[in-house]
């Protein structure tokens, strides 16, 4: 369903190491929220609490969870990671979304606009 790149990967096992300090319990969650540029956006972070309506997937030892209303939005989506002089970050690459904002933290899909609100 969904694909992370081996930078990306690596990035995330990092940062979810320093955070399981805290808390060993934690995973990566992964969801779509309405709003944004374009109607939906992105949310990704830690988590340590699931549902029985969640989708669980191993990814290259990494759990990953996604919710299930935004697992229609994501399916086929690929996390990947960038570095460059000026910094960093994830981006989401979406063969769903056919428009997304200038930013990439928003997008829309065919079947659905959203409620899109100032970036």
């Amino acid at each position: 369903m969904i694909s992370i790149s081996p930078t990306a990967g690596t990035r995330i096992k990092d940062m979810l190491a320093e955070e399981r300090e805290q808390n060993p319990n934690l995973f990566l969650r992964i969801g779509v929220l309405e709003g944004g540029c374009s109607g939906f956006s992105y949310s990704m972070g830690f988590d340590d609490e699931q549902t029985s309506e969640d989708h669980v997937f191993d990814i290259d030892g990494l759990k990953v969870v996604v919710d299930n209303a935004s697992s229609r939005f994501l399916n086929g989506a690929e996390i990947d990671y960038w570095e460059s002089e000026m910094g960093g970050g994830f981006t989401i690459h979406n063969p769903n979304a056919i428009a997304s904002c200038g930013c990439g933290h928003s997008f829309r899909t065919r079947d659905e606009a959203g409620t899109p609100s100032e970036c």
